[in-house]
């Protein structure tokens, strides 16, 4: 295909609640949602960065320049989606923004071949099951009232976010009211350091699926050390960046679980290397969320239906955090969301609902910079 360019749309979609973390609180999900044009047709991609460089070093804005400046004037000629991660590989970093770009180049593919997202990564599952993300509570009834509300929709696995101070009591409380059947797992963000070894290790009577990244993301050593005084398989997350960096994990010992975010690690087709390493070395995936529109959902769902994906992820259906998607939500049927068989992504956003959300929008044209 040859690329004329790419609208670059800055959303803003208000969460049905605030959703506290390790790292802050947010009330309203800023991101950039891209619209590839080119001469066989369009095609989205979703940018997970936040507004605040708190997750990881990218921002909104930073991504939206270095699209800009330098990812889109890139792509001249004629592309498709495999060669746009060696045409951007010579700008360091900025994964978000390249899976993003990746990403809406790969739809604008799929949807003139008549191929799904689902197909092209290898999918083997029509529906995939669903956990949910519940955030920092200001008080352990509240933590309970919304595990409650979420079992009751029919979410098959709860993780819990922590931080020192809101661990143990909460984990525990979780336990005693629901049970040890409940798929149970903790997300801690990086909030802790080595030194909180031994009482992370109170944790494992819970008999938790994972603790997700403990420790900070560049300490795989640190990870591997505190994977000899827990029992409870340490899962990283903010530290994987690439396939390379999942097989350097996987082989330092410092992890037994990953969870695979698109946006983080480059795109989807990273991510799929990331999935094949893993179960080379029979190590446990899931794909994780940021809050994705319908848009990025849909890429998550297809990707989580891959045969490597063995615990439930963060694909959560479009009411956990939104009111209204930009796209047909996607709705919990049983624990489990269905995986979009349209070409490409399968989804395609409503006009009015996107114009709704939208702030300002920017054409980049290809060769611009």
């Amino acid at each position: 295909m040859k690329l004329s360019g790419v609208e670059i749309r800055w959303v803003e979609m208000p969460l049905r609640s605030p959703f506290r973390t390790s790292f802050g609180t947010q009330t309203v999900r800023e991101l950039l949602l891209l619209r590839a044009v080119t001469d066989e047709g369009e095609g989205w991609g979703e940018c997970v960065a936040m507004a605040d460089p708190v997750y990881s070093s990218e921002y909104l804005e930073g991504c939206a320049d270095v699209l800009r400046r330098f990812l889109v004037p890139a792509l001249s000629g004629r592309v498709d989606g495999v060669s746009v991660a060696p045409r951007l590989a010579r700008f360091r970093g900025h994964r978000m923004a390249k899976g993003a770009l990746e990403m809406a180049v790969l739809d604008a593919e799929l949807r003139a071949r008549g191929v799904s997202f689902a197909r092209e990564l290898g999918a083997t599952r029509d529906r995939v099951p669903c956990g949910v993300s519940v955030g920092i509570m200001n008080s352990i009834p509240e933590l309970l009232d919304a595990v409650d509300g979420y079992l009751g929709e029919g979410y098959v696995r709860i993780k819990l976010k922590i931080e020192p101070g809101w661990d143990v009591e909460p984990v525990r409380a979780v336990r005693e009211r629901f049970g040890d059947d409940v798929l149970l797992q903790v997300d801690a963000n990086t909030a802790y350091t080595l030194g909180d070894a031994r009482h992370l290790a109170r944790l494992d009577p819970f008999d938790l699926l994972l603790i997700e990244q403990p420790l900070d993301e560049e300490e795989l050593l640190a990870h591997a050390e505190l994977a000899k005084v827990v029992r409870t398989p340490i899962c990283l997350d903010e530290s994987i960046t690439s396939a390379r960096s999942a097989a350097d994990a996987i082989k330092l010992g410092a992890c037994q679980v990953v969870n695979v975010k698109p946006g983080r690690v480059g795109g989807y087709l990273e991510a799929r290397r990331i999935h094949d390493v893993c179960a080379a070395h029979g190590i446990a995936l899931w794909c994780g969320g940021m809050l994705e529109t319908g848009i990025g959902r849909a890429a998550n769902v297809a990707l989580a239906a891959l045969p490597g994906c063995t615990l439930p992820g963060d694909t959560s259906a479009s009411d956990r955090y939104y009111l209204t998607d930009v796209t047909e939500p996607f709705v919990l049927d049983d624990g489990h969301l269905a995986v979009p068989t349209g070409p490409g992504l399968g989804v395609t956003p409503l006009a009015d609902a996107l114009d709704a959300v939208t702030v300002k929008t920017e054409w980049v044209p290809v060769g611009a910079g």
